[in-house]
Parts: structure tokens; sequence; C-alpha cells
């Protein structure tokens, strides 16, 4: 269901490879008609369970790791996504990592350290909240952040031209082909929210105290910067969405809709590996029959620690003695 062309047209959401895109030519709302709220929250019910049973498989098969990339606006639902896609998972599989602006010591190395210490290993799943995209949007917006990096030729914000940028999106493409040629996959998302739904949301953290904490002054202050932060997107998903790493526009106006798609984009990419269960061998077949014979020819002991056969002894016994009373 979830990977049904007609109900969510996931080849509307990627963005193609080599192909530069202009946000405003993808909605940020569902414009559809054949699915309403309810029907998408039973649908991703259905798709949370389906899910679980996939990365059971992945975790045995042991070969792939999935890597989930989550990037957009603030207030534009990277949260609850991550919250209400991923609760069916395994716990013990999964790993969510939420990125803030890099600290010292993470900017005492390259760009790319603190999120290859988050990578996931074989068989588990990884999710970035935030990810070493940060490095081509937050700071191609405020260039001046660079310098913090201390990069040997890069002293002035002159020195960060289209040039520098270009060598940036040439090292993160080689960075995921090395990622996905050892056996990662990775899914990106950016997450399409209008400049009116963030208002409204940005007012609903204001005025309900339950969510006053979700609110500071630093959003509204990135908020100024709307349009520039639109083109950095533009341009790095345009630079950095290939086929073994694609990025998805995902309408995020409508946060029921926005959840379903990104399971779907999910369930699609996991029905295109061939990972199954470990095939038991006839060997193997025929050490568990050893093992199964062993276990069933062990006496069971109750809590007591006697067997049950004792106990049955006794009871029958008991009976006995009760009946020539």
């Amino acid at each position: 269901m979830l990977t049904d062309e007609k109900i969510i047209q996931i080849k509307d959401l990627a963005v193609k490879p080599g192909k530069k895109i202009k946000l405003k030519d993808f909605s940020t709302k569902y414009k559809g008609k054949t699915l309403t709220k309810a029907d998408a929250e039973q649908m991703l019910q259905k798709g949370r369970e389906h899910l679980a049973e996939v990365q059971d498989e992945l975790y045995a098969h042991n070969k792939y790791s999935v890597l989930i990339i989550f990037q957009a606006m603030d207030a534009a639902g990277k949260d609850g996504a991550v919250k209400h896609i991923m609760s069916g998972f395994n716990p013990l599989g999964v790993k969510v990592y939420s990125f803030k602006a890099p600290n010292s010591q993470e900017l005492d190395h390259d760009y790319f350290w603190r999120h290859e210490m988050a990578l996931p290993t074989r068989g588990e799943i990884a999710i970035h909240n935030r990810s070493h995209y940060e490095n081509v949007l937050v700071t191609k917006v405020h260039p001046d952040w660079i310098l913090n990096e201390h990069i040997p030729g890069v002293e002035t914000v002159k020195k960060i031209d289209d040039k520098f940028w270009e060598s940036r999106y040439k090292q993160i493409r080689r960075f995921e082909k090395n990622l996905s040629d050892n056996g990662t996959v990775i899914l990106k998302f950016f997450l399409h929210v209008s400049k009116r739904e963030q208002k409204k949301r940005f007012l609903e953290r204001i005025e309900d105290p339950s969510k006053n904490w979700k609110f500071s002054l630093g959003d509204l202050k990135e908020r100024a910067f709307w349009d520039d932060y639109q083109k950095a997107y533009e341009d790095a998903m345009s630079a950095t969405s290939t086929e073994s790493a694609p990025w998805f526009v995902i309408p995020a106006d409508d946060k029921w809709f926005a959840r379903l798609a990104i399971a779907a984009v999910i369930a699609r990419q996991f029905a295109k590996l061939e990972i199954n269960y470990p095939i038991v061998t006839q060997g193997q077949k025929e050490e568990l029959q050893k093992a199964k014979l062993q276990l069933m020819s062990e006496k069971d002991e109750n809590v007591n620690g006697k067997s049950k056969k004792k106990d049955k002894a006794k009871s029958k016994q008991t009976k006995v003695t009760d009946k020539k009373a």
C-alpha cells in the first residue's frame, strides 16, 4: 500500500540527479484528493508495522546499513517525523542523532568527522536530524562561519566563492559515494514548509506554554534569511542528489501527509534491496534437530527446582493415600 504510486507519487518528490531545481516548483501542501488525514494515519500505522518487519530482516541479513537524513527550515516537523515514523522500529537497531552547531573539538576536525562518528553499522539504521549538509546550508547563508574551521588558504570571506562551494559539493558526493559503495543505503529528505506555515507554527509555540521551549529568538533571526536559505537548499540538492544518495522534497505543511510520504519512500527503497533472513544449511538444520532432542530430553523443573516427573509421582502417591484414608 505504501509503495502504491497512485496514492503517493514518489517520483514527483525525487530530485533527479544532475538537474537544477527550484523549490517553487515543489508544493508545500498535499494537493491530491485520494487521501484523508484519517486514512493517512491508518496507512502510517500499517506502514510502521511493515517497516519494523523489514528492519528485523535488515538486522539479520547484516550486509546493509541505512542512513536517513532530515533537513528543513525551523518548525518544518523533523522531530515529529522521526517520532511518528520510527516509533515502530526496534530501538536496539536504530540510532538518532540531532546535530547542533559544532563545538571547538569538532571544528578542529574536518566537517565530516562528527557525522562519520554517528554512521550506522551493518544491519543498523541511523537517523541524522540535520547533517553534514549544514556545512553547505547555514554556512552558505553565513559564510563568515566557515572561517571558524581554520581551513588552509581560506583566511577571508572573499576566499569563499563559487569555486569553494563547488569543491565542497564534490566532497559530499565523494563521501556519500564511498558509503554507498560499502553497503550504506542513503535517503535524504528535505521537509518543504511554506513561509506562511512556519509563521503559524512559530505563533503556536509562543502562545502555547507547553511549546514555549521550542521557540527561540534565534529562529526568528534566521527566518529573515528565508530566501537565502531556499537558494542554498536548491543549490545543495541540485548538486548532490545522485542515484546512490537521492534527495526527496517532502510537502510539509500537512504533517500527516509528510510523515506518510517519508514512510512510503523508505518502504520503496527497502523493497529494492535483496534482503532476507540467513538461509540455514543442511548441516545447520541437523545441528538444530540435535539441539531440539537434547532440550526435549531434559527434565523440566518447577519453581522449587524439583522435576515435574517427581511432582507427578508425589501427586499420585498423595491420591492413593487419600483414597486409603
